[in-house]
């Protein structure tokens, strides 16, 4: 009488050490992305990449440089450049609303502030749930690294290294 109810409790602990199992390897697909909109699309960037997000402060304008620049500001004495993520992506300019944000941005020793229109959510996404971009964007200065696949839409993960090349 006590065999089945041992057996049973060997089953269940099996499942158990199993299915720990597998949350550990669920957990190790997961990317933690933070999703924002700029004009009507929405994308995303690895949470690591993200120094802070701040509300818009004072900043500078800076001669000869390209007009998705919009000049430099001062983060506790670091002096960071700041993109209009909007022009760099060739939509046309808005005013600033109360979304609108800066992500300060970083990759190695390069860090660079981005206007945004708008946050949305910090995002947990399963590795297998994005696919690489499709050939023609990856030829476009390969600024998509994938495309996250969500119930009712589709997520454009950036390459933030790519975003923080400086070309001006």
């Amino acid at each position: 009488m006590n065999d089945p109810i041992n057996n049973i409790l060997k089953k269940q602990e099996n499942q158990h050490i199993s299915s720990s199992k597998e949350d550990e390897h669920e957990s190790e697909n997961i990317i933690q992305l933070v999703g924002f909109i700029v004009g009507d699309e929405e994308f995303a960037i690895p949470i690591l990449n993200i120094q802070e997000i701040i509300k818009p402060i004072e900043y500078t304008r800076v001669p000869s440089v390209p007009g998705y620049v919009m000049g430099v500001f001062n983060l506790r004495g670091n002096v960071i450049p700041l993109i209009d993520l909007r022009r760099k992506f060739n939509l046309p300019p808005l005013n600033q609303t109360p979304d609108t944000r800066y992500i300060v941005m970083k990759h190695e020793d390069n860090v660079v502030g981005f206007i945004i229109d708008k946050l949305t959510e910090a995002i947990r996404m399963n590795a297998d749930h994005i696919d690489s971009p499709p050939d023609n964007l990856q030829k476009e200065k390969g600024m998509v690294q994938g495309i996250g696949k969500r119930e009712n839409n589709i997520l454009t993960i950036l390459k933030v290294d790519t975003l923080l090349k400086r070309d001006f």
